[in-house]
């Protein structure tokens, strides 16, 4: 069944990405009043972050195979609940134990991180299973803008929150969840499969000889969505600091000048979804051509010296980063059947939590090298990437599979004979 992208359908499978990056941005900005409210060290307050992220990295593919044998709004609608009860549960610990609040609110955001390990990346299976061809991309693009602007909205709304109090963020969670429950459940109608029909063992059987004869492109498109968000969350925990010492910048006007570049993405992901259409050719080269314009602003922004100059290299960059992922997504989607489709875009979801986990790290370290170190590794990084995608995504490995076999008999059924009725 093809369902043509309707507007409360895309709305619907958009606050599922949208929701779950507010997950952590939306937190960075409050971290230094919840360290001060609890009395914790800077490593206790940053395990807020990282017991979200790694449960979740964890978790995503379990959700994927799962919402290929149940349905995705099975899981999706469970996972968004689960979500906001990890917020309910962290700020009602910080309103009824205080200062001795922080082991509750730690465990609300595992589970927290559980809960998205169920969102994102099934919807992006989902959508591959509602739509096809044009559609498909378009609607792709339009989650992965929605992706986006959840990383430009994010610091600026969580520093609002906090205005409120440090704990209200975790109050607002379930408070988005409930009407993108309620429209995914209403609104959509999910593509009947025949869900149940292979053993577990005969599901991951056919799920190895996909990446058998897909490994290298999807292996390397993994790898390529990967390094672009690596390279996005590196630079944004660069610019996070680099605007407080250099301009003096900080809460609700640092969020809107981190957002920049993070709109700059969000624009490019939204037009080349709705360019991209049923070219495949075209996508392996935006994906090439995407990162290759990362690795070349980088590389300007370590020489670039005024302000201006500077901000545009960066800004550059997150086209390039806009322009890489929709057609991942969608290369990825449409090269996988509907019945294995969950697992494998859960797959590339992990990949991609573990880049954004990786970038700020990393680029501490590189930091320490010089701000032109940093920057030129990061370049390399991106070339890579393109090189690695110009030779090992092929057009013949991005069509949409044919549908499944008939059965094959281990023996020749017998000839029909009229006398023996």
């Amino acid at each position: 069944m093809e369902q043509k992208p309707r507007t409360p359908v895309l709305a619907t499978l958009s606050g599922v990405p949208f929701i779950m990056v507010l997950g952590n941005s939306m937190l960075i900005p409050v971290l230094p009043d919840i360290k001060e409210a609890l009395g914790l060290s800077q490593f206790k307050v940053s395990l807020l972050i990282t017991l979200f992220s790694i449960p979740a990295g964890i978790t995503i593919p379990f959700a994927g195979f799962l919402s290929d044998r149940l349905g995705r709004k099975k899981i999706i609608a469970p996972a968004l609940v689960l979500y906001g009860l990890g917020g309910i549960a962290a700020g009602l610990a910080a309103v009824l134990f205080k200062e001795l609040a922080y082991p509750v609110i730690l465990s609300g955001r595992i589970l927290q991180g559980i809960g998205a390990a169920g969102t994102a990346p099934i919807a992006m299976a989902l959508a591959g299973d509602l739509f096809t061809g044009r559609e498909r991309s378009t609607a792709l693009g339009i989650l992965e803008s929605a992706n986006g602007l959840g990383k430009v909205v994010s610091p600026v709304l969580g520093s609002l929150l906090g205005l409120i109090t440090w704990y209200a963020a975790f109050f607002f969670f379930p408070l988005a969840v409930i009407p993108v429950v309620l429209c995914l459940w209403l609104l959509i109608k999910e593509p009947r499969a025949n869900r149940q029909a292979q053993s577990i063992g005969a599901y991951f059987h056919s799920l190895a000889r996909v990446f058998e004869k897909k490994s290298a492109m999807l292996l390397t498109s993994f790898a390529c969505g990967s390094a672009a968000l690596l390279i996005l969350f590196g630079v944004l925990f660069f610019l996070s600091e680099h605007l407080e010492t250099a301009f003096n910048l900080d809460g609700v006007r640092k969020g809107a000048a981190l957002a920049v570049p993070v709109l700059f993405m969000c624009t490019s992901s939204y037009i080349t979804g709705r360019l991209l259409k049923r070219r495949t050719f075209l996508m392996k080269w935006l994906v090439v051509a995407g990162t290759a314009i990362i690795g070349g602003s980088l590389a300007l922004a370590a020489l670039l010296p005024t302000t201006f100059l500077f901000f545009a290299a960066i800004s550059l960059a997150g086209i390039g980063t806009g322009i890489t992922l929709p057609c991942l997504n969608t290369i990825i989607t449409s090269a996988v059947a509907l019945e294995r489709r969950g697992l494998v875009t859960s797959l590339y979801g992990s990949v991609r939590f573990l880049g954004v986990a990786a970038g700020p790290p990393l680029f501490g370290l590189l930091m320490g090298r010089g701000v032109p170190f940093m920057f030129w590794s990061a370049a390399l990084l991106a070339g890579a990437a393109a090189l690695l995608a110009a030779f090992l995504i092929r057009v013949e490995d991005m069509q949409q599979p044919s549908p499944s076999p008939r059965p094959v008999y281990a023996f020749p059924r017998k000839p029909w004979n009229p006398s023996e009725e």
